[in-house]
């Protein structure tokens, strides 16, 4: 999906959506909070991801998020220990 489209996907004007995409990308600006919301619905992973302090974690977010609620909660069992 290009920037564009991805922007555009999540209620960004047409004009601006490529740049405000690609300035998000790279740091430059900040996406507020209800952006990172309609971003994450664009592409199907929980508004957490984005805020992930490293791969591993990001990559759990996502694995739990796309599975069924009987594994999520052997999950969250596995994990309290």
């Amino acid at each position: 999906m290009s920037q564009k489209a991805l922007g555009i996907a999540a209620g960004l004007d047409r004009f601006v959506a490529s740049t405000r995409i690609n300035r998000y990308e790279l740091g430059v600006h900040k996406a507020d909070f209800l952006i990172a919301i309609r971003l994450a619905e664009v592409l199907n992973v929980p508004a957490a991801y984005f805020y992930a302090e490293d791969d591993q974690l990001a990559e759990l977010i996502i694995a739990f998020h796309r599975t069924g609620i009987r594994k999520r909660a052997a999950i969250v069992k596995l994990a309290k220990g």
